[in-house]
């Protein structure tokens, strides 16, 4: 068997996939994301067992626990999206049942999960991130517009997929914004509407992979720009940035993704003013793993494919 190297990567550090053990794939769970992670579970799954890894998915419900602890396993890839397995929920269990897993730990997770914390930390560490308003109340919306001007974004502090994200442009639509975000959570957020292009970092271990360009159709990249079938976005990758200024906007990623004590892989999300200055908008710690999914595709730019990449993230279960 022969695992994909690339000069900017390391070798991988496992090259017998008995060296594993028995592994779990942590996927599905109770979250708005439930359904993506099941896709990406099962490819992440699929891309295993063509590896010849000892690996069986776990659809994560109330007695995870026990079936970790009765199931022969030695590791546990995670692959949940969103609450519950993206938060430091699961992140702490495995801690206290004693299995090493992939990507971050509590702390990162938390954090990166928590997009009003996340902006805090970014601000003081000087990690630049669009202004934002907590919009605590009903009576407190007005004062986003005022503050911040319009277009705003809205959105769930504590979602990610872009789940309950609106794009307002005015007092009417921050109303209705605001109601729709209360569905996923009882913390919201806004910010400008930032018009420059967004691009994605995907993390692997101690590299930065190449930059993707977002471009779609949408108002914003949504969850159906992101997952459906024809919704016209396109991927940039090479992203059409100058050598020094792609390096300089990964370094940034790079410390943005450290600055929340984040590690292991995951995935920076940043948006570009009329200036062309990045702004940082959130961390994912277990990104997608679908066909549609940003990380493989990063990957795939310098020649890592998916069933590469997926036994590469296994190895950052390793201590």
């Amino acid at each position: 068997m022969s695992i994909g190297h690339h000069r900017d990567l390391p070798p991988p550090r496992i090259t017998r996939s008995s060296e594993f053990g028995r592994v779990a794939v942590l996927y599905g769970g109770t979250s708005a994301e439930r359904e993506v992670s099941l896709v990406s579970g099962a490819a992440v799954l699929a891309a295993l067992e063509r590896r010849g890894v000892d690996a069986r998915g776990i659809d994560r419900g109330e007695d995870v626990a026990d079936r970790l602890m009765h199931g022969g396993f030695d590791r546990v890839f995670i692959i949940l999206h969103g609450r519950g397995g993206e938060d430091g929920t699961i992140q702490g269990a495995l801690d206290t049942l004693g299995f090493p897993y992939t990507g971050s730990g509590v702390l990162g997770s938390a954090l990166a999960m928590d997009k009003h914390r996340s902006k805090l930390m970014w601000r003081a560490c000087g990690v630049p991130t669009p202004d934002f308003v907590m919009l605590e109340s009903e009576r407190r919306l007005p004062d986003a517009g005022a503050a911040l001007g319009y277009p705003l974004v809205v959105k769930p502090v504590h979602e990610g997929s872009t789940i309950g994200v609106s794009k307002v442009r005015d007092d009417e639509s921050l109303h209705r914004a605001w109601f729709e975000a209360l569905r996923f959570d009882d913390e919201i957020i806004a910010e400008p509407f930032l018009t420059g292009p967004e691009y994605t970092a995907a993390i692997l271990g101690d590299a930065e992979l190449p930059l993707i360009r977002l471009e779609t159709p949408h108002e914003l990249y949504d969850y159906e720009a992101k997952y459906a079938d024809g919704a016209g976005t396109r991927y940039h990758c090479p992203c059409g940035l100058g050598e020094r200024t792609e390096t300089t906007f990964k370094r940034l990623a790079r410390t943005a993704f450290d600055v929340l004590g984040a590690s292991g892989w995951g995935r920076v999300d940043f948006v570009c003013d009329g200036a062309g200055n990045p702004h940082f908008i959130d961390v994912n710690t277990a990104p997608g793993m679908t066909g549609h999914s940003l990380v493989p595709m990063a990957a795939e730019a310098i020649g890592i494919d998916f069933d590469d990449l997926v036994w590469r993230i296994l190895e950052t279960s390793l201590p």
